[in-house]
């Protein structure tokens, strides 16, 4: 192999941040690889020094990192990485954040407000990344935001065969637990070839944060029900929806969300709610202490690792969603 050759080999190099090393792991371990030795040092004054303890120059840089509580710190951990990689001349650099940090942000609700999913995305592009790649974005729309390609990965197919797997379908239904998620109730519904529900859900104007359920749009009495959602947060809404599905005679009540935010007073809530089963990914770390029983954790990871290849290889990553 002559020299020039040797230079246009392309190499691809996994870096990850400090708030899920599992998951980076999972995906390394898949793609026959290692994450990238990396000297990382949260100072008494909280600021964050990143080193990478390899050369990076030409490479295709893949920067993995989890946004969980504390969002803020792990976003800035992953931009000063992205920096470091920019400065030290790797040669592509692809921001992987299965959980996209702030995507709820993302567009005004009233005057005076910040879009933070479209900032989130314009520091990444000032700090360096040329491509970002995430699963189940919050909002279609946050692909728009960023100045590059985006990579919308979905957890759906990974969630549905596990249901598919455990649960007698043809007394399944899919369920909406609001008029916001019935575009990924819908598919979720084509997937398993089950029948739609939804439930109408209006917010108190009087109480703040507080939500009522009102009816329940489609015939659940004697069926398994499966809430489905693109995250469970603090659970307030999709537990107040399990037990209205259960009041109109819903025989189970499962629940199937791509990312565990599980914040405050999740875990009370979800080990008290009427739900037999929880299902979701580990695109969040679900903290040690959090225990919740009914929860099932599915690995991510197969699906990152396929979209890392492919975009390394110049593949088709739509190619891979069609697949799935």
């Amino acid at each position: 192999m002559s020299d020039l050759t040797k230079k246009d080999v392309k190499h691809l190099m996994l870096f990850a941040g400090r708030s899920h090393p599992q998951l980076a792991a999972q995906i390394a371990s898949l793609l026959g690889t290692e994450v990238v030795p990396s000297r990382m040092v949260t100072y008494a004054n909280s600021e964050v020094y990143v080193r990478f303890e390899e050369s990076v120059r030409g490479c295709d840089a893949f920067v993995i990192q989890a946004h969980v509580a504390p969002v803020n710190d792990w976003l800035m951990e992953q931009l000063i990485m992205v920096d470091a990689l920019k400065r030290a001349s790797a040669k592509r650099i692809t921001v992987v954040a299965p959980f996209y940090p702030y995507a709820r942000q993302d567009k005004k609700h009233a005057g005076r407000e910040p879009i933070s999913a479209r900032l989130v995305a314009d520091l990444f592009r000032a700090a360096g990344a040329t491509r970002i790649m995430s699963v189940d974005l919050h909002a279609a729309q946050i692909q728009g935001f960023f100045d590059g390609p985006v990579d919308h990965l979905y957890g759906l197919p990974i969630l549905a065969d596990y249901v598919r797997q455990k649960y007698d379908l043809s007394n399944v239904v899919v369920v909406s637990p609001d008029a916001g998620r019935v575009r990924t109730a819908d598919m979720w519904s084509d997937r398993l070839g089950c029948p739609l529900a939804i439930i109408h859900k209006r917010r108190d104007p009087n109480v703040a944060n507080t939500v009522a359920i009102h009816e329940v749009v489609g015939e659940v009495e004697g069926k398994t029900c499966l809430l489905v959602d693109d995250m469970i947060d603090t659970g307030g809404t999709i537990c107040l929806a399990a037990e209205a599905l259960k009041v109109k005679g819903a025989a189970k009540v499962i629940a199937a969300a791509t990312h565990p935010i599980l914040s405050g007073p999740a875990a009370d809530r979800l080990n008290r709610s009427a739900f037999e089963e929880i299902i979701v990914t580990n695109t969040l770390p679900v903290d040690p202490k959090v225990n919740i029983p009914k929860l099932t954790v599915l690995s991510i990871a197969p699906l990152l690792a396929k979209a890392i290849k492919a975009v390394f290889l110049d593949g088709s990553v739509a190619a891979l969603m069609n697949e799935q």
